[in-house]
C-alpha cells in the first residue's frame, strides 16, 4: 500500500489513523451515549451472530456482544486497530465470543444469510460507497436480519473549497432523507436513525488534532511525526473552514 502522500516509501497510512484516533473510544463522529442508544434498540435474541466491517477498536461490536449475549466477527484492514480490538476483548473476557480479523472487508469470505446483524459505520468505501455497502451487507444477513449503517450526509451543498479539498468525497454527499431513501429503494426498512450533531463532529475532529499534536511532542525522533501532524492540521483546517457547516 502507498502511504499518506501517495508514494511507495511514505508513512504507513494505518499508522496515521492509529495515532490520530488513539483517544477515540468509538472511532466515529458520535457519542458513547448514542452508541449505547442504538445498541439498546437492537431487537437481537441471545446467541445472535454479528458482523462488523471496518470494526476499528471493536467498541461497538464488543458492547453489542456484552449487551445481547451475542457472538461476532470484526474485520478491519488496520493492524493497529485489530490489535487494540483484541486487547479490549481480552480485558472484557470476551475472546471466546468474538473474532477480530485483519483484512479487507470486501474480500472477506462470508457465508450468505449467516448473520443476524451486519454493520458498517463510517466506512462504506470498503465496497465503493453507500449503495455498494447496502448490497454487500444484504447478502450476509438472514432474511429477517438487521443492518446498521453509518454514513455522512450534507446539511447544505458543499462549497468549491470543500470539493477541491475532498474531490472524491464531497461531490457524492446527499441529504439524510436521501440516504434513507437509497436504503429503502434497495429493499431495506427503516427501523430507526440516530444523527450526529456539531458537538459529535467537533469532538471527533478535535481529538484527532489533539492526538497528532501530542504525538509530535512526545515522539520527536519518529520520522513520521511531522508528516502525521502536518496532514492532520490540514484535515482539521478543511473541517473548520468547509466540513463543519456542510456535514
Amino acid at each position: 500500500r502507498k502511504g499518506a502522500t501517495g508514494t511507495d516509501n511514505a508513512m504507513d497510512i494505518w499508522k496515521f489513523y492509529g495515532v490520530t484516533h488513539r483517544d477515540h473510544i468509538v472511532m466515529n463522529p458520535t457519542s458513547e451515549a448514542k452508541t449505547d442508544q442504538f445498541i439498546a434498540l437492537l431487537p437481537l435474541k441471545p446467541n445472535a451472530r454479528v458482523l462488523d466491517v471496518a470494526s476499528g477498536k471493536g467498541e461497538q461490536l464488543l458492547r453489542i456482544i456484552d449487551k445481547h449475549d451475542a457472538t461476532g466477527v470484526g474485520i478491519d484492514i488496520s493492524p493497529y486497530e485489530v490489535k487494540a480490538a483484541r486487547q479490549r476483548a481480552s480485558v472484557r473476557n470476551l475472546e471466546s465470543k468474538v473474532e477480530f480479523v485483519e483484512g479487507d472487508g470486501a474480500k472477506y469470505n462470508v457465508e450468505p444469510n449467516s448473520f443476524d446483524l451486519a454493520m458498517c459505520l463510517g466506512a462504506t468505501g470498503v465496497w465503493g460507497g453507500y449503495r455498494g455497502a447496502i448490497e454487500a451487507l444484504k447478502k450476509t444477513v438472514k432474511p429477517t436480519g438487521l443492518i446498521v449503517l453509518g454514513e455522512p450526509y450534507k446539511l447544505k451543498e458543499p462549497e468549491s473549497g470543500y470539493i477541491e479539498a475532498e474531490p472524491e468525497f464531497a461531490p457524492t454527499l446527499v441529504t439524510h432523507a436521501e440516504n434513507v431513501q437509497i436504503a429503502q429503494n434497495a429493499g431495506l426498512k427503516l427501523l430507526y436513525s440516530i444523527v450526529s450533531d456539531h458537538h459529535d463532529w467537533d469532538r471527533y475532529e478535535g481529538l484527532r488534532l489533539r492526538a497528532a499534536e501530542l504525538y509530535a511532542e512526545e515522539n520527536p525522533t519518529d520520522p513520521d511525526a511531522h508528516e502525521i501532524l502536518d496532514r492532520q492540521r490540514g484535515e482539521h483546517d478543511t473541517y473548520l473552514k468547509h466540513g463543519r457547516d456542510t456535514l
